[in-house]
């Protein structure tokens, strides 16, 4: 017998229970309307056939008077008219007699009739006004008064006989009901209890299967589903049973490799020196190295600790960061820089880490796993401040000497201790566009420094696109027209604000528009613009020169870059101060060019909103350079 035929066989019970309740309540229905039909069968049809008689006699009543008021003509249509309807209706009240006193009620009013028509033919002959006022409250009103209370008796006996049914039907309802509860609950509590009954009888072989497979996931290879017959439980059993000898073979002959490689892999992780982890495929971590519990003072295999319980949040968020990007398809995980380090308290005191990780794929190809180091970078943060504080004091001795070698030279050529001629005065405009270019890496080597060692604060207040793109105007107005360089400036945001230091953004526009100017032939163009930009403030530099190579691109902002094209002079620092200035502010910056096409410099500012101007203590801590 098949699985399929069981479960129709447990279901059998149900659905009989539920014929036998179908057939019942059919029963109990019929009655039902049965009972009600007899009312409308015995009863309504009197009490409709009376209330009609009534309003024919009505009529005819008022007809007399319309006699008496001298309208004969109207009151023999009248009465022609509702005699008709009278008799049919007393005819259907005669053929209708249900209940008990209603035919001899129905007789009298038949003679009553009777004898009205008789005299309301006598009425209609008389032709004098007071032989028929006389006649008419002598003989047509008693009778009148008669057939209408003979009616009213009639109506009121049929429509006590209703009350009376309609009770009746109503306690037979209330009896089926019950009867039908009843019965509801016998059948179905005999159709489940039947068909628990059925269905525990099939699922046991299920239970013996779900029992064996919890066993094998215990590590009890040696178990086997004893289950007898001929359905397809038994056969998934008896594959189960062959699954489970094909593991206990695998186990036998490959567990001591698996075990080997394990500890392979654990030997070569703890060798490393920095926190490793090892997540599966579902993001689960899978080991550890005994540096990262040793730093992060945690068991990672115990199973009660979790490594976002266990890490400091910073290094969590790093983590989860470098996770995403090998889960999501990206490949490896390289730190841009120094910028993505942070520091954390931990067992060996303040580490600066920087998180890099590596996917782990199949044969196939498909992303299997994850490894991801925390490098301990503190030793090489020192070190590059070490190289920023000489850098800074190189570039401060510098400025002394550099000052008194400008104002020298600008005496010089002031002529203020002699007349120079030519070819010295040529030597001497070199001497000072060397000594400016000179002055101008100074103040750039200083500037990087101070943002590098988080020596520089920002004052952000409120401040207008229009505020910023005016300093600008008025600083290159006057270069613009001595290059004959053509220089716009389109203030789309006008009105909105930014939360920024006027100073250091105005900085970056000066470095943008110079650089602008030094890759601008005459006869070119530059435009300013500032551009609404999704919740933001976009501002762009854009020059029509010869733009910048794409294989440039990439590196156009780091550090000491400068580009295969660039001309001579700067230490490629520029740049590098500008994204350090807006990432201070939260912003971004890039770049667009086609080379032979211009360049497109832009940064994007957020918008400053009411309320926001007060900026908390976290604020102040990353407005550092």
């Amino acid at each position: 017998m098949t699985l399929r035929i069981k479960l129709l066989m447990a279901q059998t019970p149900l659905i009989a229970a539920l014929f036998f309740l179908g057939i019942l309540s059919m029963a109990t229905t019929s009655r039902i309307g049965d009972s009600s039909q007899m009312i409308l069968k015995d009863n309504y049809r009197s009490v409709l056939a009376v209330q009609k008689m009534k309003e024919s006699l009505e009529r005819m009543d008022s007809a007399s008077l319309f006699v008496m008021e001298g309208l004969r003509g109207e009151a023999e249509r009248i009465f022609a008219e509702h005699r008709s309807q009278f008799e049919a209706e007393l005819a259907v009240q005669s053929g209708n007699i249900t209940e008990k006193g209603e035919h001899d009620a129905t007789n009298a009013l038949n003679d009553s009739w009777r004898q009205y028509r008789k005299k309301q033919d006598e009425f209609l002959n008389l032709r004098s006004h007071t032989k028929e006022k006389a006649f008419y409250f002598r003989e047509l009103y008693p009778l009148f008064q008669t057939i209408k209370a003979t009616a009213d008796g009639i109506l009121a006996t049929n429509q006590d006989a209703m009350v009376f049914k309609s009770a009746l039907v109503h306690k037979k309802a209330k009896n089926m009901n019950i009867i039908l509860v009843t019965a509801s609950a016998l059948f179905i509590a005999a159709g489940v209890f039947i068909s628990a009954f059925l269905t525990a009888w099939i699922i046991r072989p299920l239970a013996i299967l779900s029992q064996t497979a919890q066993r094998i996931g215990e590590g009890d290879l040696g178990v086997r589903a004893n289950v007898r017959g001929s359905d397809e439980i038994a056969s998934l059993a008896a594959d189960f049973n062959k699954m489970t000898e094909s593991l206990s073979r695998y186990r036998r002959s490959s567990l001591g490799e698996l075990i080997l490689t394990q500890q392979s892999s654990q030997a070569v992780i703890d060798s490393f020196d920095d926190p490793t982890f090892v997540f599966s495929a579902e993001g689960g971590l899978l080991m550890t190295n005994r540096m990262t519990e040793t730093i992060f003072s945690t068991n990672f295999s115990s199973p009660q600790n979790n490594i976002f319980d266990a890490v400091p949040p910073v290094a969590r968020d790093a983590i989860k960061k470098v996770k995403d990007h090998i889960f999501s398809g990206k490949g490896r995980y390289n730190p841009r820089g120094f910028d993505e380090s942070f520091k954390t308290a931990t067992a060996k005191g303040d580490i600066v880490f920087l998180a890099r990780g590596a996917p782990v794929y199949e044969m196939e190809g498909a992303i299997t796993g994850a490894v991801i180091i925390l490098q301990d970078i503190t030793k090489l943060t020192r070190l590059s401040e070490l190289g920023y504080d000489l850098v800074a004091t190189v570039a401060h001795e510098l400025r002394t000497p550099l000052t008194s070698l400008r104002m020298a030279i600008y005496i010089c050529l002031e002529r203020s201790v002699g007349d120079l001629n030519e070819k010295q005065l040529d030597l001497l405009y070199a001497a000072r566009e060397d000594c400016e270019r000179l002055q101008t890496m100074v103040d750039e080597l200083l500037d990087i420094s101070r943002m590098s060692t988080g020596k520089i604060a920002l004052e952000l207040r409120p401040v207008g696109s229009e505020e910023l793109l005016k300093a600008v105007k008025v600083q290159f107005d006057n270069l613009a027209k001595e290059q004959s360089i053509q220089l716009n400036f389109s203030d789309l945001a006008r009105g909105e604000m930014v939360l920024a230091d006027p100073e250091r953004i105005q900085m970056v526009l000066n470095n943008l528009v110079t650089n602008a100017f030094r890759h601008t032939a005459p006869g070119g163009t530059i435009e300013v613009r500032s551009i609404p930009w999704t919740g933001t403030v976009r501002f762009e530099v854009a020059d029509s020169g010869a733009g910048i190579p794409e294989k440039d691109l990439p590196h156009i902002f780091e550090r000491f870059f400068r580009g295969t094209e660039n001309p001579a002079g700067g230490v490629g620092l520029g740049l590098s101060i500008v994204k350090n200035i807006v990432t201070a502010h939260r912003g971004e910056v890039g770049v667009e060019s086609v080379e032979g096409k211009g360049s497109t410099f832009w940064f994007i500012l957020p918008k400053y909103h009411p309320g926001s101007d007060v900026v908390d203590r976290e604020d102040k801590r990353r407005g550092k350079a």
